[in-house]
């Protein structure tokens, strides 16, 4: 007997909002965890005119895809822009140079799906705001989640 595959609506995906609702705001799906998926992270984005849903970053551990569904914007890469459109697909992969962001640059919705590898622990760094992020999670949600500016530095030993 044939077994059906997961699958699901890209228009039912429950949806939240992230970001601090004046440059960063989006409405976010996590797709793959309703498909069963552990070692691949999917989550589909709109974005408004106007919004980017995360601080331009790059990471040391985990590789993203990005597949732009509707609209078009400007995605920062490294130290350029680029413009992007519908059926366009990039990768950003890790360390330096990598730094990434989409912005939605038009006047219409942006919205692209998100893939990425779930490589835990992950470090990330932020070179708008020159701070690092450091994030382990479990699988019951509980984990770290800790962010610190370059000049917030300690030596290994400072306290022991």
């Amino acid at each position: 007997m044939a077994s059906i595959p997961p699958k699901v609506e890209i228009d039912s995906v429950e949806r939240m909002t992230i970001g601090n609702g004046d440059k960063f705001s989006a409405s976010i799906g996590r797709i793959g965890t309703h498909l069963g998926m552990t070692k691949i992270g999917c989550t589909v984005v709109d974005l408004e005119p106007g919004k980017r849903a995360w601080p331009h970053h790059l990471h040391y551990g985990q590789e993203e895809l990005f597949i732009i569904l509707e609209g078009e914007g400007t995605l920062r890469y490294g130290d350029g822009e680029y413009q992007i459109h519908e059926g366009e697909i990039f990768f950003a992969g890790t360390g330096p140079g990598t730094a990434h962001q989409i912005v939605n640059t038009s006047g219409s919705r942006l919205r692209y799906l998100a893939l990425s590898s779930m490589d835990d622990p992950e470090i990330c760094y932020y070179p708008d705001s020159k701070k690092y992020g450091a994030y382990c999670w479990r699988e019951d949600g509980t984990g770290v989640r800790f962010l610190a500016r370059d000049d917030s530095s300690v030596d290994y030993f400072d306290g022991e």
